[in-house]
């Protein structure tokens, strides 16, 4: 701070066994180690990573903080044109963006949103639009067609298009799904981006309108511009894609991938049932599966309403090195069939008094020996409100 209470920028470089990070921070250096911390990836592509402490993907974070984290954003979602279309970015993004969207159809009662998450996975027979992350270590995602007509008729009407992740660092990923949405819905007037950590830098965010065609804006807790130096030394460069339009992978079609209008319910009678089985002294970890996340949340605020130690987190197919913020790092079986590794970060064997995995595919080999390894409990979805404990073998 200055004289005037002004936040300065905070400058500071982190050394990486994959390179060295160089950041710049305008807004939000004074809660920067409750946000972000670093790690190291092992992505050819892009050898670092900003780890969000309040996402529930590589580190484990209470669910009312999370609640309270979507909120904030749903707040910074100025007033526009509605209806409002959300659109939530996977992997990692995909519960973020599902509660930004249902804290803005708290805070906004009565108004027309639709909800959709990109996705790895084709799921039915509808048509889809198709785009890249580039810089992804699986970088092929789709955005399925809505199935109700009334979904359908939102996606393309809508007139403000609201993007989230968790970090936004060049842009193309929004700018190349936006442009596919504007093909199918000429009617778009206005983009907003909401991320918890914006490192476009001032001069690109500035120029978003520009770039986008059309009024643009961010929302960002953290806002700053970095600098990368790879460093000259081996990097993982497995696949994290085996795409197969022909495959089934046992992605969900009930929780967003072919649209939502309304918040999804929290699993009430789930978590009584769960809550007299768990002491108030043991600590509880709820642990999402790919981009089957937000339900996770859900249960995990109805057990810490119910006064529970409770975290949440996800598995992912990230590969990420055990550096800085990635303390601890398990590797399993692909449980929706790609034949890729999926992992878990910062969770050891005997960590938690009980891990509880929500899972929308069918509890295969893979689950039964994530399952084992942790000593879990297994919950397949069906629906919100239909959810069956899986006996593990």
């Amino acid at each position: 701070m200055n004289a005037r209470g002004d936040q300065l920028p905070l400058s500071f470089a982190k050394a990486l066994p994959t390179g060295l990070l160089e950041v710049e921070l305008q807004r939000g250096a004074d809660e920067l180690d409750d946000l972000l911390g670093f790690a190291a990836r092992a992505n050819a592509k892009r050898g670092f990573l900003f780890v969000s402490k309040v996402l529930g993907k590589h580190w484990p974070v209470r669910p009312q903080r999370m609640l309270d984290i979507h909120a904030r954003m749903a707040a910074g979602v100025p007033d526009a044109p509605g209806p409002v279309l959300f659109i939530a970015m996977a992997e990692t993004a995909v519960g973020l963006g599902q509660g930004v969207f249902e804290a803005w159809l708290r805070a906004h009662p009565g108004q027309e949103a639709l909800f959709l998450q990109t996705t790895r996975y084709r799921v039915g027979a509808g048509s889809i639009i198709e785009f890249e992350e580039a810089h992804s270590h699986a970088p092929r995602q789709f955005l399925h067609m809505p199935r109700g007509a009334h979904e359908q008729d939102l996606l393309r009407s809508a007139r403000t298009i609201v993007l989230v992740d968790d970090e936004a660092s060049t842009g193309n990923t929004f700018l190349n799904l936006t442009h596919a949405c504007r093909k199918l819905n000429p009617a778009l007037e206005r983009v907003h981006l909401a991320v918890l950590a914006n490192f476009m830098g001032s001069a690109a965010t500035g120029a978003l309108t520009a770039r986008f065609g059309l009024p643009a804006t961010m929302g960002a807790l953290v806002e700053g511009e970095y600098r990368f130096t790879p460093a000259d030394c081996p990097v993982d460069a497995a696949p994290a894609q085996r795409y197969d339009a022909g495959a089934e992978r046992g992605a969900s079609t009930a929780f967003g991938r072919l649209g939502l209008t309304r918040t999804l319910r929290a699993p009430e009678a789930l978590a009584d049932r769960l809550a007299v089985t768990i002491a108030m002294n043991e600590k509880v970890l709820v642990l999402g599966t790919g981009e089957f996340m937000h339900v996770s949340t859900l249960l995990g605020a109805a057990l810490e309403a119910r006064g529970l130690d409770v975290v949440v987190q996800s598995t992912t197919r990230s590969p990420i090195l055990t550096w800085g913020a990635v303390q601890h790092a398990l590797t399993f079986p692909d449980n929706y069939g790609e034949g890729i590794p999926n992992f878990i970060y910062n969770v050891a064997p005997g960590q938690y008094d009980h891990v509880l995995i929500c899972h929308e595919t069918p509890a295969g080999a893979a689950l039964h020996g994530l399952a084992r390894t942790l000593e879990a409990r297994l919950f397949h979805y069906l629906t919100e409100d239909d959810v069956e404990e899986v006996p593990v073998r």
